[in-house]
């Protein structure tokens, strides 16, 4: 069994900043114009191959609930939509934690044989996405993007040889206090394979450190893997969606695409 998660309970603070009331919207269902031009839309059509797709919710639970309620069935009937509690006081591990929890607790370890985690609010090209989607081994995913670090989050290969992270959650500088051999912008898509390695890693989390972001179990997942590289693939086309100038750009990206699909049928 193949199973997705997408985290999609963030607060849309800056895509709805200067935005009168009655108009701001969770920017995971955003749309001007085609009810289907939305980054949900778009990351379930890309998991497609997916047998089981949690979505993690939080802000605005119930409009993304009604908009999940009218996908087409063939794409509906593999979601399953669980609640963060906690999406305004912890940080985003909780919301991974949330989700690997409800599969858990859902499917043996041994019948599962993928787990794929991509946070919402990215719009990856299709190509990129298929790569990451039919690699058979753990994947780490990078972008083409400056590193900044008031938003960037570095994956980084240290002196070890060993897969690391680094990122500033109050958007300050970033620092690295050890040798590294390779340093990249991190794509935040990953692929696990070692489910029970993973289940060990969120149960860790919960344990220890419940309050940091999704890189902690993100991280102690890759420890226990050190004997078994994983594979980087790099995004050729990501955008972060912060605010609705990028969903207007992430918009023409998908009417290019389509006047591309068109042109080549």
């Amino acid at each position: 069994m193949k199973i997705a998660v997408i985290t999609i309970a963030g607060v849309s603070s800056r895509f709805n900043e200067g935005v009168p009331e009655e108009e701001k919207r969770h920017k995971i269902i955003y749309y001007e114009g085609n009810r289907e031009d939305t980054l949900l839309y778009h990351l379930l059509e890309k998991c497609g191959s997916f047998d089981h797709i949690v979505l993690v919710g939080g802000n605005r639970y119930d409009e993304v609930q009604d908009y999940c309620d009218k996908l087409p069935g063939d794409m509906k009937t593999r979601i399953e939509l669980v609640y963060n509690e906690h999406y305004a006081d912890l940080a985003s591990g909780y919301s991974l934690y949330v989700g690997l929890k409800a599969i858990f607790e859902t499917y043996e370890n041994d019948s599962i044989e993928e787990i794929l985690f991509v946070e919402g609010d990215l719009d990856i090209d299709r190509d990129s996405f298929d790569t990451v989607v039919s690699c058979k081994s753990d994947v780490l995913t990078y972008n083409y993007e400056p590193i900044y670090s008031n938003k960037a989050v570095v994956l980084y290969r240290d002196g070890t040889g060993s897969y690391r992270y680094a990122f500033n959650s109050s958007h300050g500088l970033l620092r690295i206090d050890e040798p590294f051999s390779m340093i990249l912008n991190s794509g935040q898509m990953w692929k696990f394979t070692d489910i029970e390695k993973l289940k060990v890693a969120n149960d860790i989390f919960y344990s220890d450190n419940k309050s940091g972001t999704n890189l902690c179990i993100i991280q102690e997942y890759i420890d226990q893997q050190r004997d078994d590289d994983p594979r980087i693939i790099g995004l050729k086309r990501w955008t972060n969606c912060n605010t609705r100038e990028d969903y207007r750009r992430i918009l023409t990206y998908w009417n290019y695409d389509r006047s591309a699909d068109i042109s080549e049928s």
